[in-house]
């Protein structure tokens, strides 16, 4: 094990001796390797050797981060201060297939990464989606699912492996059935981190939390009619038109904790009683000039963290790991 390795193994002992401490539900760790799930990945949408494994087609935009008041009170992470910093931002749909239709149901759910960029020099990034939870509580059952799917194509006898996996799993089922219609644009949905995360601020106390971004001009989907007549990369188009008439704005909230909520699970939202944190505001102002050049070289970490947040899930490293992977094989 490498000193790295020692370092997480330690942080997530940690953090769950914390996470007992403040009453919150925990699980067993994962068997199943990164390499292994970005392989499960490929089996249902195909080996990759360009584009990401998965979210494969999107849009690379700039902006810049705006924090508020409040974010101090949550974090003392540079960017929760009072200064803001520039973001990279990246919307994108699900499939690992970069001629997706937007219109598909593969799209669905749609990505949001931001990489803010800190004043150090050091970066930091958020990579959720617009759905509020994920099809499993754990790894092992996402690349058990995603075998399913994938052993159940054209001419596999019924039941297939999806049918009997969903059969016995309503959280996969409900995941796969419940996805929203298209959207108006990337810029008029509601995006959630499913991963929980420990917030530290500068007087030592600590919060568990979810992140979540909401439009400021509401969540807008297309009508039955518009489906029918949009185009397929109609949401690029969307949005360099939405940016000639003026920035984008974002909402960037922290979903807190109680007692009893489960911390390590993806797979269950928590109430929507619970408190949410004003952290500030995401300003996209403009499209890069080369976004398919952008999206091969940006590499979004979601455990890449400054002091004052910690992962709290164990998943996020997980899913550390298999980007750098997914990363490593579109670059060979």
């Amino acid at each position: 094990m490498s000193s790295d390795e020692e370092h997480h193994k330690l942080s997530n002992e940690e953090i769950g001796e914390k996470q007992a401490e403040e009453g919150l539900e925990i699980s067993s760790p994962q068997s199943s390797t990164p390499a292994e799930l970005v392989d499960a990945i490929n089996l249902v949408f195909g080996k990759q050797t360009h584009n990401r494994a998965i979210h494969a087609k999107g849009i690379v935009l700039e902006g810049r981060f705006l924090p508020g008041p409040s974010a101090a009170t949550l974090s003392k992470a540079p960017h929760f201060q009072k200064v803001a910093v520039p973001v990279t931002v990246r919307f994108s749909d699900f499939a690992g297939i970069p001629t997706v239709s937007d219109t598909d149901a593969l799209a669905n759910p749609r990505g949001l990464a931001v990489k803010f960029h800190l004043p150090d020099g050091s970066e930091t990034d958020l990579v959720i989606h617009s759905f509020n939870g994920f099809p499993a509580a754990t790894t092992d059952e996402f690349r058990q699912l995603l075998i399913a799917i994938g052993s159940s194509g054209p001419g596999v006898a019924t039941p297939t492996p999806a049918d009997t996996y969903l059969a016995t799993h309503p959280v996969a089922k409900s995941f796969l059935e419940s996805q929203q219609p298209p959207p108006v644009s990337y810029a008029t949905l509601t995006y959630f981190g499913v991963n929980s995360f420990k917030f530290t601020n500068a007087q030592e106390q600590v919060s568990f939390g979810r992140y979540r971004v909401e439009p400021q001009e509401g969540n807008q989907f297309l009508a039955a009619e518009e489906i029918e007549k949009a185009a397929p990369d109609y949401l690029a188009d969307e949005i360099r038109q939405r940016l000639a008439r003026a920035p984008i704005r974002l909402d960037l909230r922290v979903q807190i904790s109680e007692p009893g909520d489960k911390i390590d699970d993806p797979s269950t939202a928590w109430p929507e009683t619970r408190r949410l944190v004003d952290i500030g505001v995401i300003e996209i102002t403009k499209v890069v000039p080369d976004s398919e050049a952008a999206e091969r070289a940006l590499l979004f970490l979601p455990a890449q963290l400054p002091e004052g947040i910690e992962p709290a899930d164990p998943m996020i490293q997980f899913r550390n790991a298999a980007y750098i992977i997914s990363y490593g094989r579109r670059h060979q």
